[in-house]
Formats: C-alpha cells, sequence, structure tokens
C-alpha cells in the first residue's frame, strides 16, 4: 500500500516536504498534488514533480485520490484549514505550532474525531538521532531525579526574513520567536521533563521591526519538582549558533547542541552501560539545513502510524499541550506574574489581531 500525500501552502517549508514526498524518499508514500491561493508557487512544485497543482484546496481534494493531506499554511490560518478538510475524512499533517489558541486547537481536534480522521501535529524533532537516545535514557531512568531541564535557540532571522510575507511576527498569524523557530524546543522540553506546573517570562524585540518578539528567556517549574530555562532568540548576528537541550539529573547529564538539536556534546552517567563509550560518535548528525533529517523520519512515523496502526507520537492533544505551554507563557509576559497551568488565557496577545 503507498499512502497520496497533497500539500497545502507551497511556502518556504514546502521545499522540505515537497522532496521528501516527491522524490521517494518516504516508504510507501508519495507526492500526488499541491496546493496554494498563490497559484503560481502551487505550479512551481507542482510542475517540479510532476504533479497537479491548485489554488483551491476544496478543488484538490475532490479531483485528487488523496490519503494525507499536509496543511503548510501561515500558522494563523492552520485551524481553519484542517476543519475545513476534515470533512474529507482524510488524515492530516499540520506543521508546528497546531494553533494560535487552545480554543482552534480544541475544534481541530473535534473536527478530525468527528471525521474519524487522525490528526498529526508535526514535531520532527523527536526523531533526531541523539534526541532519540537521550529519551531512552529517560525511559531507562539512567538521570533519577531530574534536576535541570535547558533548552536554547539562538538563531538568526533579519529584518528580510520577516519582510517576505506580511503575517511573519504579527500575533495574528504568526507570533514570535516562542510560537515559531523555538515550538519545538518548548515541546521537547516538556517531553523530557514532564508537565509542568508554573511559569515565569520576560520577552523584548531587540533587532527587527514585528509586532511580537524576537528574544525571550522563561523559567519554569515542572510538576515533578525539577526546574527548567528556556532561551530564545532569532537576533544572533551574523548567523545561526544553536538549538540545543541539556538534561541534569542526580544520576546523570546529557546535552545536546548543534544548531539544530542533532550533536551529541555530553553523555555522563553514574553507572555506565555497554555501548556508553560509542554514543558521542554515533549519535552526532550532521543536518543540510535548520530543519535537520528529522522529517524524513517522522513522515516513516506518520506511514506506520496510518498503515500499521502504530501509535501517533504527536496527535492532536499532544500538540496541544505545548501550545497550552506557550500560551502561559505569553500571559506571564504580558502580566509580570508566575502563570500556573492548567489556565484560561485573558492577556495573551497570540491569535489575536491588534488594535
Amino acid at each position: 500500500m503507498k499512502l497520496k500525500f497533497g500539500l497545502v501552502g507551497c511556502g518556504r517549508i514546502a521545499k522540505r516536504h515537497s522532496e521528501l514526498l516527491g522524490l521517494d524518499q518516504i516508504k510507501n508514500a508519495t507526492l500526488v498534488a499541491v496546493c496554494d491561493i498563490i497559484k503560481e508557487k502551487a505550479q512551481k512544485i507542482g510542475k517540479q514533480f510532476d504533479v497537479p497543482f491548485y489554488d483551491d484546496m476544496d478543488q484538490m481534494m475532490q479531483n485528487t485520490d488523496i490519503d494525507v493531506v499536509v496543511v503548510l499554511t501561515e500558522t494563523g490560518l492552520h485551524a481553519k484549514n484542517v476543519i475545513n478538510l476534515a470533512k474529507y475524512g482524510k488524515h492530516i499533517l499540520v506543521e508546528k505550532p497546531m494553533a494560535l489558541t487552545l480554543d482552534d486547537a480544541d475544534k481541530m481536534i473535534m473536527s478530525c474525531d468527528k471525521n474519524n480522521c487522525k490528526l498529526f501535529v508535526i514535531k520532527q524533532n523527536r526523531f533526531n538521532v541523539p534526541v532519540v537516545k537521550l529519551r531512552e535514557a529517560l525511559e531507562a531512568d539512567r538521570f533519577g531525579k531530574l534536576v535541570l531541564g535547558t533548552v536554547r535557540v539562538r538563531w538568526s532571522r533579519n529584518q528580510d526574513y520577516y519582510d517576505q510575507a506580511d503575517w511573519r511576527g504579527t500575533w495574528a498569524m504568526d507570533g514570535g520567536v516562542l510560537t515559531n523557530q523555538a515550538s519545538h524546543h518548548v515541546d521537547l522540553l516538556e517531553w523530557m521533563m514532564g508537565d509542568v506546573e508554573s511559569v515565569f517570562a520576560k520577552s523584548t524585540t531587540a533587532l527587527v521591526d514585528i509586532e511580537a518578539e524576537d528574544t525571550a528567556i522563561v523559567t519554569l517549574k515542572f510538576k515533578n519538582g525539577a526546574l527548567g530555562i528556556i532561551e530564545a532568540t532569532t537576533a544572533v548576528r551574523p548567523k545561526d549558533l544553536e538549538g540545543s537541550i541539556s538534561i541534569l539529573g542526580e544520576t546523570g547529564t546529557v546535552e545536546i547542541g548543534g544548531f539544530a538539536v542533532n550533536q551529541m556534546l555530553h553523555w555522563n552517567f553514574n553507572n555506565k552501560q555497554p555501548g556508553d563509550d560509542e554514543v558521542m560518535e554515533k549519535y552526532s548528525v550532521n543536518p543540510p539545513n535548520v530543519y535537520g533529517f528529522g522529517h524524513q523520519a517522522y513522515y516513516e512515523h506518520v506511514v506506520d502510524s496510518i498503515i500499521n496502526g502504530k501509535k501517533q507520537l504527536v496527535d492532536g492533544l499532544v500538540g496541544r499541550k505545548s501550545l497550552e505551554l506557550i500560551s502561559a507563557i505569553y500571559e506571564s509576559i504580558e502580566t509580570g506574574r508566575e502563570v500556573f497551568l492548567r489556565f484560561k488565557p485573558t492577556k495573551c496577545k497570540l491569535g489575536q489581531i491588534s488594535e
């Protein structure tokens, strides 16, 4: 069985998705159609991979035998697009973050449940080789009591990047570094360290002219008593510096660095196990770009889940969890207070049209 994929949204990230599917890099998956409201964008990718292209997603769904549709539109349209596509009963992948408001996330989950289609939220960094190894160590309880978890996103996005599209950096359609570039790392931190009890955060817009933040720092307290730090910025100059995670526990320490959470930097445990000496060399990869290699492994997981019924790693509920955390961080930034999860946003600007 070969799953047929269609893409909705042919912007920057679509290049990676279309190459994986269109060049048959994913077993049992193929690209059969692409769509963008700007027809020239769809045409470019459609002609490159010799598949039909559309400027209307409903037309694409009605005219093409698609098994899975991938939503790659701007973040502020994710909810509207997914809810509309769910009526066709096809499985749906949506880029991170799944939505900008918790209400929208809930509506997306309900729409997919109602139409019996699986909803996958794309979190490809969970499949990075060193990240998988770190998760194995956590599940084997090699850290003992968790003490501190830290993620750092030190990337470079200048004004030219934000000027490529008028929705970038806006509250209504995009958000800032926390929502966009760092959302993968926020997800990784929560996945590794467990449920968050509270957050306290500050942010600034340092070097670019956008509504949202380009730099933020967050302190977290986890329900297990551990603490956490998120450092996120797109104000590094002149080029990307790192995307990293470090986990510290009473019986071990692991740090993964590189510019895309791709390089094992430290792997140290009190009780040595067979294979530990090979980890530093074996579990580091040099990805071709900031997206890393994770997309390929992610698609393989999606195919396995649909064809063989394997449990989804990041479904709608898991995707909602990191969105709730990001919303709480923005709430703290706006109120200047510590915010406890679960909560209902009142001051969070994300997904709101600025006055």
